[in-house]
């Protein structure tokens, strides 16, 4: 987690539009999105555009990493509807009713708590390239964006190499993996911070207790979910796993997490009816990717219009 003592300025990073590392920047993520998105239609993927509003979202509880200030939510033709915090609901029917592999580059609403203004990583406006496999399994997702990242480092090296303080390199595949246990047994309770300013290359953290829709092993408690940790302290960039599918689970999942069912009704009648599928998937935070790929002190540097958490820019 990269903190920083002074407040940057939004206007002023808007200013910067017209600067030399600004338009490389812009530069640099237009190239990374090229690869990308052409990369996983070349390996099947359907292209699906995104949910802005919804009855249904990601609830971010009770995942240890959330810190939401407020949840935004208003009546559109006489209904409550919700911002999209994350497309995973949607993800889950939709790999059980629709294509079998998909991607969508989806924004998020977080307003993350303003705390976290100086982490250098968060955003209150950010935007995720999601993928989900029906049947899809953890080794599936890992081989999907290690291939995806990979060839995207390759692709900017030159583009990127005025804009880093050190050089950017290509990192080894497969990605090493680790168990969140590990990590916190070797670096204690900062263990997200350190081990990502350890390590040389991206990795791999597993069996992290989260929402309800992650798939979670009842006899051994492990959770088959994972992160992908950054280099040089740019901390997590993608978070995803196998999916629950057992409409009495998740009913017991939801009730043991205080999550109202009420809000995910489709997602149960789906799985209760048994049409409910297994899958994987992951979302890879994309402002978080460029600012590490650019080297950037803070992730909002990537953004035209910077949406840093308790910052309400004027424009």
């Amino acid at each position: 987690m990269r903190r920083f003592d002074v407040m940057l300025d939004p206007l002023q990073m808007i200013h910067a539009l017209d600067s030399s590392k600004k338009r490389a920047i812009l530069g640099v993520q237009t190239k990374a999105l090229s690869i990308m998105t052409s990369g996983l239609v070349r390996k099947g993927f359907d292209w699906i555009l995104p949910v802005i509003l919804a009855k249904s979202t990601d609830p971010l509880w009770p995942d240890p990493g959330a810190s939401i200030e407020k949840r935004i939510e208003f009546d559109i033709y006489d209904e409550n509807v919700r911002t999209m915090q994350s497309m995973i609901i949607h993800k889950l029917v939709l790999a059980s009713l629709g294509p079998e592999k998909f991607f969508i580059i989806s924004p998020n609403i977080r307003i993350e708590s303003r705390k976290r203004a100086s982490t250098g990583w968060h955003l209150y406006e950010f935007t995720q390239l999601e993928t989900e496999i029906s049947g899809g399994k953890m080794q599936d997702i890992f081989r999907v964006y290690e291939d995806l990242i990979t060839e995207t480092i390759r692709s900017v090296q030159d583009d990127v190499s005025k804009l880093r303080k050190n050089n950017l390199t290509v990192p080894r595949t497969p990605f090493k993996v680790y168990s969140r246990r590990e990590l916190e047994e070797k670096y204690g309770a900062e263990w997200e911070q350190i081990a990502s300013e350890d390590a040389s290359d991206p990795f791999w953290l597993t069996d992290i207790p989260r929402e309800f829709y992650d798939y979670e092993d009842m006899q051994t408690g492990a959770w088959h979910n994972y992160d992908l940790f950054l280099p040089e302290g740019f901390g997590e960039v993608i978070s995803g796993a196998e999916r629950e599918y057992e409409h009495a689970k998740i009913l017991k999942k939801l009730e043991r997490d205080g999550v109202k069912k009420d809000d995910f009704k489709f997602l149960i009648e789906l799985a209760k009816e048994g049409r409910l599928k297994p899958s994987a998937g992951a979302g890879l935070g994309l402002e978080r990717f460029i600012a590490y790929l650019c080297g950037v002190n803070h992730v909002a540097e990537v953004q035209p219009f910077p949406r840093i958490p308790g910052i309400v820019p004027v424009l």
